[in-house]
């Protein structure tokens, strides 16, 4: 699971199961916003898991893409 790989270091989420990190990470209390062409997703600084979701997305984006 790409998720698992990518958050092996997050204290809370090192032996979750797959529905619990499903339930933590994919219930974002967040708001899609559009501006200049782009599209800006506003992570609440108050979520809990906030900074497992972005440390987690920002290492996922970072692998080169698949040829």
């Amino acid at each position: 699971m790409a998720a698992a790989a990518a958050l092996h270091d997050i204290d809370d989420l090192t032996d979750a199961e797959p529905d619990t990190m499903r339930f933590r990470l994919y219930h974002l209390p967040t708001r899609l916003a559009d501006h200049a062409r782009r599209r800006w997703l506003r992570i609440e600084r108050t979520w809990p898991w906030a900074t497992a979701f972005t440390t987690g997305w920002q290492r996922l984006t970072a692998l080169p893409a698949v040829t």
